[in-house]
């Protein structure tokens, strides 16, 4: 194992341009330090985890299940297994950092970006380009289930600072919600929330 800033200087270059920074960048205000701990390239491995394996947390009353981190893709990608309750819908925001796409496993919803409104179901894929500000609402009856990648890595870090591990790989039960912490977490992993949860359109175009 080595540790590398080149994640941190390659966030730091897109938001700020090429700025001589090594070992901090700054997000809403912050001075954040981060050291990413990457893989050497010359013994990376193959991963093969399995439906109930994975970091497992409960986050703002999702079930978060991380499948790959930046420590195994040398801070290129996170994948993370989503579970969203009926009706769920986070706050508006936007990634300063990260472009986040969503793979529909099962149920569906409608994704709100840019001004846009598009429903998506199983099968469909949905991108979210960096600095864009978005959001979804869960439309379907059941729990919305969906793969989530973040490019680069580094959503795994946020999920683990805004929530707690999960006790049982469940969705967990209905609760408050703590928007100080949430606020905090988000701003020291370059996430701006913009505004409340968006309502159902009604109408939906699908793109």
């Amino acid at each position: 194992m080595y540790r590398s800033w080149v994640n941190i200087r390659r966030r730091a270059t897109r938001a700020h341009g090429n700025l001589p920074i090594a070992a901090a960048y700054f997000t809403v205000g912050v001075c954040v330090q981060e050291e990413v701990v990457v893989t050497d390239p010359g013994n990376v491995h193959p991963i093969v985890r399995r439906a109930d394996e994975g970091e497992a947390l409960w986050f703002i009353g999702s079930l978060v299940t991380v499948k790959a981190s930046g420590v195994e893709t040398r801070g290129n990608v996170t994948v993370v297994e989503f579970v969203n309750p009926p009706g769920f819908a986070p706050p508006l925001h936007r990634h300063l950092h990260e472009d986040e796409m969503f793979y529909i496993l099962s149920g569906s919803a409608e994704y709100h970006c840019d001004g846009t409104v598009s429903t998506a179901g199983p099968g469909d894929f949905v991108l979210l380009p960096v600095g864009l500000a978005h959001s979804f609402v869960v439309i379907s009856d059941e729990p919305l289930r969906t793969l989530q990648i973040t490019s680069p890595s580094g959503f795994e870090q946020f999920a683990a600072a805004a929530g707690v591990p999960a006790a049982e790989r469940r969705l967990p039960d209905p609760g408050p919600l703590d928007p100080a912490a949430l606020a905090h977490a988000s701003a020291l992993h370059g996430i701006e929330l913009l505004g409340p949860p968006p309502e159902r359109s009604g109408s939906p175009t699908r793109r």
